[in-house]
């Protein structure tokens, strides 16, 4: 018995090294991804400006008056996961830009529910970072108050009902070439999320409406002519009966009379 249980507990002991980076904790990031090559708009003027492309998005986000700022995401189950993060810079305001290894002041840890960035103290800059993403949906936590700017993937809408929703309202949008990009001036909540749609699938959801619309009055269209058939059939033959009749005014049954 006691050699079983030794087995055991070596057997749990085992499983946790190996999946350390789950029972264990998320471990630290990848030096070489968060120095690894992006490029910025950072002459954008929101609070938080984020371009979101097929498989990922870029945030660039103020960093005034601050010495950390905590990247995070919601899970399936509705709990907090720490946000994977690469590419991370920091701008200062005289426009010099560094990573990671060229400043000890910018560097990035990990916790089971958040990737703290911590940023280099009294300078009023930006930081800038590329996180995953999937779907036709973006969500994303407020991590910064103060004004938004999402610019969504090239052909991506909103304004559709069915097919698109922006939360929470009051926003504005522009269009410049093939981006369209969802704005609001002043944002303190939780999250934002703009499900969107490619410019295509308008025009596959306008092709599906007019075929349910052609189909529909067609088979309007049959099912009374149908109608009209029978009705057409009941009187040649005779036993087209007016229902309002009196019986006792149609006379006697033939040969009676």
């Amino acid at each position: 018995m006691r050699r079983r249980l030794a087995i055991l507990g070596l057997v749990a002991v085992l499983a946790a090294l190996a999946g350390c980076g789950s029972i264990l904790g998320p471990g630290e990031p990848d030096p070489e991804d968060l120095n690894r090559n992006a490029t910025y708009d950072w002459s954008d003027e929101a609070d938080t400006a984020i371009v979101v492309n097929r498989s990922s998005f870029k945030g660039v986000y103020n960093a005034s008056n601050r010495s950390t700022l905590e990247a995070y995401r919601t899970d399936e189950l509705g709990r907090d996961r720490h946000l994977p993060i690469e590419s991370l810079r920091y701008r200062f305001p005289n426009g010099t830009v560094v990573t990671p290894a060229e400043h000890d002041g910018l560097s990035a840890e990990q916790t089971r529910e958040r990737t703290i960035v911590h940023v280099p103290n009294g300078s009023d800059g930006q930081v800038a970072f590329v996180a995953p993403r999937h779907g036709k949906q973006f969500v994303t936590p407020v991590f910064v108050e103060g004004s938004h700017n999402v610019t969504l993937p090239p052909n991506a809408r909103v304004g559709v009902p069915l097919l698109s929703q922006v939360d929470p309202g009051g926003y504005e949008t522009d269009v410049d070439g093939e981006r369209m990009t969802v704005s609001w001036d002043e944002m303190s909540g939780e999250r934002l999320r703009v499900r969107y749609y490619l410019q295509r699938d308008l025009l596959i959801f306008g092709a599906v409406v007019v075929a349910a619309v052609v189909i529909g009055s067609g088979g309007a269209l049959y099912y009374y002519r149908q109608i009209q058939r029978l009705k057409r059939r009941r009187e040649e033959s005779g036993i087209d009966i007016d229902e309002d009749d009196d019986p006792r005014d149609r006379g006697p049954p033939p040969g009676m009379g």
